[in-house]
């Protein structure tokens, strides 16, 4: 077997496993399970940026930055739960506020940083870049309204999201190796081509169309133009996040965020372009279709 092929096939599976992990918890309803799990990820993947650029000498505030982060999700889940996304914005500036001036206290009066302007500008960013981007997955399950039997339907938006973004992932990196040929973004990561571009956004639009054919009931809320719309513009936006962590590691000089998952990466290599399409289709759902 090829290495090539080895690679694939490791992705995959990782992929697989624990993306099914994830959205077992989401189908069978235990909330809470799908909280601690999204939790984790963000966490993990939050702790994995902060070790990135420790590791080239570039300081950040770890534990405080962690610590907003779980603030930001949990409580985070708990408004959107109990009074709906719209209502979160608020809640997710003021901890970002408390995180500025908490920074700003222990810079008076411990001097814990030598340069404490770059290591907030670092550590905002990560908070931003990584649970806020990644609590857009909370925001589009209690998006939309339940059935008349009170059966939610969030989860299957996620599904469909999910899918298409990795659908455009392997498309990029199955196209790409195969006749990849035209370097898209050199300055950025060599390997990516044109051809794997378009190999995503190809696989992204037919996974498009093979979830509104398999669940047309349960994605209601889409028309057929809103498929063909999100097939192109998820599948965009998840080379667009690809890319996005391919700078953050190419600016901290390192290959992958960490080695934990064979074929992949660490958790943020996982969950890289879902942090650009889930807040995508959270917009497009409440702007474009008015849901909400």
């Amino acid at each position: 077997m090829t290495q090539t092929r080895l690679t694939f096939f490791l992705r995959l599976g990782s992929t697989l496993v624990l993306w099914a992990l994830m959205l077992s918890t989401v189908f069978a309803g235990y909330e809470f399970g799908f909280l601690a799990l999204l939790g984790i990820m963000a966490l993990r993947a939050l702790w994995e940026y902060f070790q990135m650029l420790e590791s080239d000498g570039i300081g950040v505030f770890t534990l405080t930055g962690l610590v907003c982060a779980a603030v930001l999700l949990f409580g985070g889940f708990y408004i959107i739960k109990s009074h709906g996304p719209e209502n979160c914005y608020d809640f997710e500036l003021l901890v970002l506020v408390l995180f500025l001036m908490t920074i700003f206290g222990r810079q008076m009066f411990r001097g814990a940083e030598n340069d404490p302007l770059r290591a907030m500008g670092y550590t905002v960013f990560g908070l931003l870049y990584i649970p806020w981007l990644f609590s857009f997955l909370t925001k589009i399950i209690y998006l939309t309204p339940a059935l008349e039997n009170g059966q939610s339907t969030g989860q299957y938006y996620v599904l469909y999201l999910v899918a298409v973004t990795k659908f455009s992932d392997m498309g990029a990196y199955v196209f790409g190796s195969l006749f990849g040929r035209t370097p898209f973004a050199p300055h950025i990561s060599p390997k990516k081509t044109w051809e794997g571009f378009f190999g995503a956004l190809f696989s992204s639009l037919l996974c498009s169309y093979w979830m509104f054919a398999l669940m047309p009931e349960k994605l209601s809320a889409f028309r057929f133009s809103d498929i063909t719309i999100l097939g192109l513009v998820l599948g965009f936006a998840a080379v667009v996040g690809d890319l996005a962590e391919s700078i953050v590691k190419r600016g901290a000089h390192t290959k992958d965020s960490s080695a934990m998952l064979p074929g992949i990466g660490g958790t943020l290599d996982l969950i890289d372009s879902i942090l650009f399409t889930a807040p995508i289709l959270f917009f497009y759902m409440r702007f474009v279709l008015g849901i909400g």
